[in-house]
């Protein structure tokens, strides 16, 4: 009889197990499917923001051509836009400056974490200083590239899984602070500010040491 009994224990011991995992499982699963779909529309979002983006570049191109040539500088003075077939990495050239943008960053659900609110699910496209490809070269390693990104980081879009929800800018010298763009306005006014940031800073002339020396 007291083998029985330890039968039925161990049975019912088993069944409040399997019930306990199927729970805890379940809201594990719940949590991560919310997630995927969360990443499917913020993908999806991220991508018509990154087209209209280059679509936007190419007029600011076309305008800065302009203004430069009535200014009396050459026509075919360095100012282009290029983009992969893809369109995940825009690479946009002013005189001496270069810039790019990519949404080469979004590899997994991500959000963007905020101080007393609720995690932001989105997308991002980064600005970069400098050419994507020449700083991605013979990197294959996603935590090495994303190490190089942030390095260079101008600027980040986060880019909704909502549409009905605001973009945010968030600029490197400010990353506290959140700069909410509407759907409209993001891809033009995002353009805008990275070039504003990169252009209308100054280069200093590197110097070397400062030490003392005799002559």
């Amino acid at each position: 009889m007291v083998s029985g009994y330890e039968s039925f224990d161990n049975t019912e011991m088993n069944f409040r197990k399997d019930a306990l995992i199927q729970e805890r499982v379940g809201l594990v699963s719940t949590h991560m499917y919310k997630e995927y779909l969360d990443y499917q529309n913020a993908t999806i979002n991220t991508v018509e923001v990154f087209k209209e983006i280059i679509d936007d570049l190419k007029l600011t191109v076309d305008s800065l051509k302009k203004s430069f040539t009535s200014r009396g500088l050459p026509h075919q003075t360095n100012i282009h836009v290029d983009f992969d077939t893809q369109k995940t990495v825009v690479t946009l050239d002013i005189l001496w400056h270069t810039i790019s943008l990519t949404t080469r960053c979004n590899f997994m659900p991500q959000a963007l974490y905020r101080e007393n609110q609720q995690p932001f699910p989105c997308g991002r496209i980064m600005a970069i200083k400098g050419n994507y490809n020449e700083l991605m070269r013979d990197i294959n390693d996603k935590n090495k590239g994303m190490e190089i990104l942030l390095d260079n980081e101008i600027a980040s879009l986060y880019v909704p899984a909502d549409k009905m929800q605001n973009s945010i800018l968030k600029i490197k010298p400010f990353s506290n602070r959140e700069f909410p763009l509407t759907a409209q306005d993001s891809a033009k006014e995002f353009a805008l500010k990275v070039i504003e940031i990169v252009c209308g800073n100054v280069i200093y002339h590197e110097e070397g040491s400062r030490k003392s020396f005799n002559i």
